[in-house]
């Protein structure tokens, strides 16, 4: 992860994953230099993490728009006036959030989000962090025959599979974006190749992969519980504890990451972007 930065200040997170980035003012005109020093670190880290970032919505998505091009979430509308922007909310009353297992976003698409964009909007005084695992790792350290049986399976995810939709399901009924299919279901490799890093990494998550392709649920059962579990091993994770203005970027293509539920009673409002990816390969 040794890299050479002019501009920004990295400061990694952990010895697995995420750094957080000092010296990027995400409201302002940002240097090319300062873009591609930032998605440096982000190749470096999978994972990275700015604050204090007083920005408008215009000036969120002008900055994501600096890593990538950003594209609306398939399920849920926009904010008005601003539809690649997607409020990730849960309110006082609610005890069950959004998105609140380990994954990989939206992996059921044939071509899933190169990354994510989360600015924090209001949190609560304790809680709501989010947990990142490094994917690279999960699929490195596994033995030589693993890596190579796996090598030869693709998988099949859903967006109805239960254990992502659960948290989504209300939200939907609530502000569904007209005309979103029913179900989205992709296959990819178990096994990705990088495309920019060129490193192998684990490509399957517990919230939307259902099965082997060309096998059955329960036939697919046993192995990928084991490859859940070696995805977010402690060893392969950092933590994150948000404040109002926090931005993570996250890169999709060997991340999964889960927001942990422990702030019942408090107001925890975020706003997300995802950046165009390409089909797994």
């Amino acid at each position: 992860m040794t890299a050479t930065y002019e501009i920004i200040t990295v400061r990694p997170l952990s010895g697995a994953i995420g750094a957080e980035l000092s010296g990027v003012d995400a409201s302002r005109d940002l240097s090319k230099q300062t873009v591609a020093e930032v998605r440096q670190a982000l190749l470096a880290y999978n994972v990275v993490f700015l604050r204090d970032q007083d920005l408008t919505s215009e000036h969120f998505l002008r900055f994501a728009g600096l890593l990538g091009e950003p594209i609306e979430y398939p399920l849920l509308e926009g904010l008005p006036g601003f539809p690649m922007i997607t409020p990730v909310v849960k309110r006082e009353d609610e005890r069950v959030n959004f998105g609140g297992v380990w994954h990989t976003d939206t992996s059921y698409q044939p071509t899933p989000p190169m990354a994510t964009l989360l600015l924090a909007r209001e949190v609560p005084p304790v809680g709501g962090d989010t947990l990142f695992a490094n994917q690279y790792l999960a699929y490195e350290t596994l033995s030589d025959g693993m890596k190579a049986m796996l090598g030869e399976l693709t998988a099949v995810s859903s967006s109805k599979k239960a254990d992502g939709s659960a948290t989504r399901e209300d939200r939907v009924r609530e502000s569904g974006r007209a005309g979103a299919p029913d179900e989205i279901s992709s296959e990819h490799p178990v096994v990705r190749t990088h495309p920019e890093t060129g490193r192998k990494a684990l490509y399957v998550n517990i919230a939307h992969t259902v099965r082997f392709a060309g096998m059955t649920e329960g036939e697919s059962a046993p192995l990928l519980g084991y490859l859940y579990a070696q995805s977010v091993r402690p060893e392969f994770t950092c933590r994150f504890s948000w404040g109002v203005g926090s931005i993570a970027i996250w890169d999709n293509r060997c991340t999964q990451h889960n927001p942990i539920n422990d702030y019942h009673g408090y107001l925890r409002v975020m706003h997300r972007i995802t950046l165009r990816g390409d089909r797994p390969a």
